[in-house]
């Protein structure tokens, strides 16, 4: 059985409710909660012996200011809201240096130098040759709604992150567990 983790920021509960009510014009079932990219895959093992590490940065890192922004993409085919906060880069260094996955993860993942902080709305998918996700004329009408039914893109406190897992039999990552950031001043 394959277990797969991912670390997300969660954006304030009335942003997430708005975000899915989007998503949902296009797709019927969500694969996560709406959320921001921390941490991808690469090195987290099913042994779980790195979620100490991130208790350990996170004990360590001082909750902090994240701004969501207008719409871009990666390529042509996946669809995201932007992020603005040189904290996140920060804290996404400090885990990724804790966890110290291999090279080939962090270049996978695109980890490190190569990271973007992003939330993402929708992306194309191809199975084969079965398109399973949204179509590029489906992207570009949910990037210009999202201008207007996603604004304004609100600032919000970081004050904890999210460990999602891999819940194989719904084919969905759930959350595992939420890990505050510090309280010290």
């Amino acid at each position: 059985m394959k277990v797969e983790y991912f670390i997300g920021i969660v954006p304030p509960e009335e942003y997430i409710n708005r975000i899915k009510q989007f998503q949902r014009k296009w797709m019927n079932k969500l694969g996560v909660e709406p959320h921001i990219t921390l941490k991808a895959q690469g090195g987290l093992t099913p042994d779980k012996k790195w979620i100490d590490k991130v208790q350990r940065v996170c004990d360590n890192f001082k909750p902090f200011q994240v701004s969501i922004n207008k719409p871009k993409y990666f390529g042509d085919n996946i669809l995201y809201l932007s992020i603005n906060s040189s904290n996140l880069h920060d804290l996404h260094q400090k885990i990724v240096q804790e966890i110290s996955p291999s090279e080939y993860l962090i270049k996978k993942y695109f980890e490190l130098n190569a990271f973007v902080p992003h939330l993402t709305l929708g992306k194309e998918y191809f199975d084969g040759s079965i398109s399973t996700g949204l179509s590029k004329k489906e992207l570009k009408e949910m990037e210009q709604l999202a201008n207007i039914e996603l604004t304004p893109y609100p600032n919000f406190e970081v004050k904890f992150i999210r460990i999602y897992e891999l819940n194989i039999e719904e084919q969905r990552y759930e959350k595992y567990l939420d890990v505050p950031l510090s309280k010290g001043s």
